[in-house]
């Protein structure tokens, strides 16, 4: 009696002394928007024991990718990996990758994918309709202004969050800055996306052939139409006399630019809004929406940017035990409000963004 006692205790004892299961998660996410991954992180470990996730950020989106494919080649991976849109066909098409579909159906998640944004969801769906990875960090692009160097330059503000400016409008606006002495205009991060994918989203231009690539992977880009180049070429012109400055092409030299006072207008993701909290101490700015041309009577929605976050194959099945119950835990509506509200991305489901709007936050934060 006292031996099977004995051995019950020490079963116990083991069981409560197991050391949690480290579950890696390697990310792009650095400054404000690395603290913000920090807090979810800690917000799951904290609350349960089983579990430890590790976040690492790996440099930038094209770094991170890298590291990841390297890793999995080296049978080093990761369990999460955050990989930008851009490297959505690279990752759906690797055979390295656990879906999310599968995963959290694997480990007794039902999951209405209904209430997740459905334009969010499309973006990293098969082509039956199944969810590959988890949409993560989600984004749009948006025009950021310098509101005392508008006001210096005799330009009327607030711009309107609902109706957006033309881009004549925005011609004029930038050169009444250079003359006022800034040192350019506007400036742009991620080009071919905000300048030409969603210049023609807007516009509702065709981008590629096959229904912009969703009806099959053999499709061709036609952006070398008279619409999208008379815009670039419209760049080239404001280039030339700085109502436009080519600040780099990701977002790092013209975000610089703009905190810089540079320049008074900044196209890019809303996802800087964190950055620009916390970096501008010395002037105000605000947010409105993408110029449209002004023969273009009803804009359609712009598209978005970001990325999301791939499950690794190699891992033991309790390993993806904790993967899923971190990715259900992203995914709750806490999180989601929390990650909205710290950083611009979207909320990825509807009950945040219900939420939110009954709470009144879309009122008091237009865009």
């Amino acid at each position: 009696m006292f031996v099977a006692a004995g051995i019950a205790f020490l079963f116990f004892a083991g069981q409560a002394l197991a050391k949690p299961i480290t579950i890696n998660w390697w990310h792009a996410m650095k400054g404000a928007r690395g603290e913000v991954v920090e807090t979810m992180i800690k917000a799951f470990n904290d609350s349960q024991s089983d579990y430890v996730v590790v976040g690492t950020y790996k440099g930038n989106y094209d770094e991170t990718i890298n590291a990841g494919v390297a890793a999995y080649r080296a049978k080093k991976q990761p369990h999460l990996l955050q990989a930008f849109e851009v490297g959505t066909q690279t990752m759906m098409l690797s055979g390295a990758i656990y879906p999310v579909f599968k995963l959290m159906k694997d480990k007794g998640y039902t999951i209405d994918w209904s209430g997740y944004l459905q334009p969010v969801l499309s973006y990293y769906m098969n082509a039956d309709g199944n969810l590959m990875s988890m949409p993560f960090n989600s984004s749009t692009p948006v025009m950021y202004y310098n509101v005392d160097l508008f006001k210096k330059a005799g330009i009327p503000t607030p711009l309107s969050k609902t109706k957006p400016i033309s881009w004549d409008e925005l011609g004029e606006i930038t050169g009444k800055l250079v003359k006022s002495g800034v040192a350019g205009g506007m400036v742009t991060g991620w080009q071919s996306w905000t300048q030409i994918e969603n210049y023609s989203a807007i516009h509702n231009i065709p981008f590629a052939t096959r229904a912009n690539g969703y009806e099959g992977l053999d499709c061709e880009l036609v952006i070398n139409n008279p619409k999208v180049t008379n815009h670039v070429a419209r760049l080239k012109t404001w280039a030339d006399d700085k109502r436009f400055v080519y600040a780099g092409q990701k977002f790092q030299g013209p975000k610089a630019e703009f905190i810089a006072q540079k320049a008074g207008v900044y196209i890019d993701s809303i996802s800087a809004i964190a950055q620009l909290q916390k970096a501008v101490k010395d002037f105000t700015w605000d947010v409105a929406p993408l110029p449209v041309e002004s023969w273009m009577k009803e804009p359609q929605n712009s598209i978005i940017g970001g990325a999301s976050l791939w499950v690794f194959n190699g891992h033991s099945k309790n390993e993806y035990k904790g993967v899923a119950a971190f990715l259900n835990h992203l995914s709750s509506p806490d999180m989601q409000m929390y990650w909205h509200k710290e950083t611009g991305y979207f909320p990825i489901t509807l009950k945040a963004y219900e939420i939110l709007e009954e709470q009144g936050y879309y009122k008091e934060n237009p865009l």
